[in-house]
């Protein structure tokens, strides 16, 4: 298997150098270093350089998270402009930072940018995270009307702090728009949980069922990518029996 691998990758670089017209020495490199030749091929002629750059960045954070945020006040430090003040304010939420991204995310609504859709969706969810559901509730009132809202993860975070508030039939209301085969398991797991909070425990089986019924029919990219949440439907639907 690896010795066909490394003879397609080969092909592919010879192929890709000629079409190209890059430098003829690159073909012996290729044919005389088969795995290293390729490599070396791959890196310096058909990656782009940005591209590289991204996966060293997500290096970079993955080691170093803090280095992100820092360069990132840094920038925003020398040139205040909403791009530089909202990738900041996402950056503080990817890693759970949630006051200084609600901070950021608040200040970045203003002048021609008081009605974004995206800042008003991540404001929402960083108060969703910190606790404020009164807050989800209100900052979803403003973007309810904008047709990206409709399944967003937006949606659903307002879906449960409308629950935790006594909007149960709105909640629901929110929560079914995820109900759609072969898609959304995680919120429809969830619209299950709902149901059975609300003593409902018949249309609660009825969505697992569908779940299940779905998950016989994956491909096997599919049934991993989901796999967690299909065990716990089973799990949950066992519970309801």
């Amino acid at each position: 298997m690896y010795y066909y691998l490394v003879i397609a990758l080969q092909g592919f670089c010879i192929y890709h150098c000629y079409t190209q017209r890059n430098n003829y020495y690159w073909i012996f490199a290729i044919i005389f270093l088969p795995l290293v030749g390729s490599l070396l091929y791959l890196f310096m002629n058909v990656f782009q350089k940005r591209d590289i750059e991204k996966v060293q960045d997500s290096l970079v954070t993955v080691i170093n998270p803090s280095k992100k945020i820092k360069d990132l006040e840094k920038k925003l430090k020398f040139s205040e402009t909403f791009e530089n003040r909202v990738a900041l304010a996402d950056a503080y939420l990817n890693e759970n930072l949630y006051p200084e991204a609600i901070s950021h995310y608040e200040a970045s609504l203003k002048d021609v940018f008081s009605q974004d859709f995206y800042v008003i969706s991540k404001l929402l969810e960083a108060n969703y995270y910190s606790g404020n559901l009164e807050e989800v509730i209100l900052q979803a009132e403003k973007i309810r009307g904008n047709t990206q809202f409709r399944k967003s993860k937006a949606s659903f975070f307002y879906a449960l702090s409308l629950e935790k508030h006594g909007g149960l039939n709105l909640a629901e209301e929110v929560l079914r728009t995820f109900d759609a085969p072969y898609s959304n398991f995680i919120e429809r797991l969830e619209l299950g949980r709902f149901l059975t909070r609300q003593n409902r425990p018949s249309d609660a089986k009825e969505i697992y069922q569908e779940m299940l019924g779905e998950a016989e029919n994956m491909s096997k990219q599919n049934l991993r990518q989901h796999r967690d949440t299909i065990k716990k439907v089973r799990e949950e639907l066992q519970q309801l029996q």
